[in-house]
């Protein structure tokens, strides 16, 4: 095989995020904070002991080795932390991903060596501070867990915070199911409080995390999902386009469920008079193409729908075990109105996410949760 037969490399997100050139870049940062941080010898003690971790690995041993690198003393090495943050995410943005990965490893730091009664407060506001830079979302589970009713209290504080970063972390950090997190122990009604302070915020970025919030709320407590989000609606707070935004994203889980009172809530039928017609997909898929289908969606009335569509996979056993809800398409449909749907959903092997198998395979139609159909497609083995 030539090298230009040879297939592409794969994606490694550790090492897109945490690779020499940002190691590296951290330490001059730290550098320029501390005339007594050896950068040179940080760099290859993190990079002797890189590869062979994950990426939250990476971020535990980054830590470490900021240990290792910084004053003995606990407050000492967090003021030089501090002093090395790079300038405050843009505030002047209504939306913002949660900064530069690199950064990770600081509020790590704090939640590692800080979370102690004695140096609470102090690591509180040092959390607070570089969540403006880093999303803190991760580190703030360890004082929540460690000490609820004094970080629970400060989370209050935060949610009225003139920087909406700040006020995100409020919504994300307490978040029942937050991914790549480590699970609370305060019940999820405990965060009730805290969003709804947060509901009406002007800003996307903390509504967006809100949503989240009460849609991992509905996976064990659906009741109070909608319950709150009833309530948030009839105080008129939130303007009116952003509310509708919220109810959708916190209630997805529950609309895939085909959940009656979510449905309602959206001012859909979870049995729309809707029919699916003309059915085209791909029966054989080679690994590396892609699943393809498209139909006609036709309504008896007007109707308001939501189409998701679930793959269900082959498992390595040789039984379809694997089960997947994907989001499709929203429509609003006239009375005797058509719309043509088609999809492309890539079957790539290596992927982080799935292992693929060869074999039988199918999909599912779902509007508005209820099920329109399924049929077999097979992934063959390159």
């Amino acid at each position: 095989m030539t090298s230009a037969d040879a297939p592409p490399e794969r994606f490694s997100l550790k090492d897109h995020l945490f690779n020499r050139g940002s190691v590296t870049a951290l330490a001059e940062q730290v550098r320029t904070a501390s005339d007594v941080f050896d950068a040179d010898a940080f760099v290859a003690m993190v990079m002797d002991g890189l590869p062979e971790r994950e990426l939250k690995q990476r971020i535990d041993w980054i830590s470490h080795c900021l240990r290792q690198h910084l004053p003995h003393d606990y407050r000492d090495a967090v003021r030089v932390i501090l002093a090395a943050l790079p300038p405050r995410l843009d505030e002047n943005r209504t939306d913002n991903d949660f900064g530069d990965f690199i950064h990770a490893p600081f509020a790590h730091f704090v939640a590692e060596y800080g979370c102690t009664p004695e140096d609470l407060e102090f690591s509180l506001e040092a959390l607070r501070e570089i969540t403006m830079r880093f999303s803190a979302e991760f580190a703030i589970r360890d004082f929540i867990n460690a000490f609820p009713d004094d970080t629970m209290a400060a989370i209050a504080r935060w949610t009225v915070d003139p920087n909406y970063h700040v006020r995100r972390l409020c919504s994300e950090g307490t978040r029942p199911t937050l991914p790549w997190a480590r699970r609370l122990v305060i019940p999820v009604e405990a965060t009730i409080p805290v969003l709804d302070r947060l509901y009406a915020d002007p800003t996307r970025y903390v509504t967006r995390s809100v949503a989240n919030h009460l849609n991992d709320i509905s996976k064990v407590d659906p009741d109070l999902t909608l319950a709150t989000l009833q309530r948030w609606q009839s105080t008129g707070r939130q303007d009116p386009a952003e509310m509708r935004f919220m109810l959708r994203h916190a209630t997805r889980t529950l609309i895939k469920k085909g959940h009656p009172d979510a449905m309602a809530l959206w001012g859909m039928s979870p049995d729309p008079k809707v029919s699916v017609v003309d059915l085209q997909w791909t029966p054989v898929v080679a690994m590396g193409e892609a699943l393809e289908f498209s139909f006609d969606l036709v309504a008896e009335e007007a109707a308001e729908v939501v189409i998701d569509y679930v793959v269900t996979f082959q498992g390595r056993a040789g039984a379809m075990t694997g089960r997947k809800v994907f989001k499709l398409k929203s429509l609003s449909l006239g009375a005797g109105e058509r719309a043509r749907v088609t999809k492309r959903h890539p079957m790539r092997a290596g992927m982080t996410t799935r292992r693929l198998h060869p074999g039988a395979h199918e999909f599912q139609l779902q509007i508005n949760g209820s099920d329109h159909g399924t049929w077999p497609f097979t992934l063959q083995g390159s």
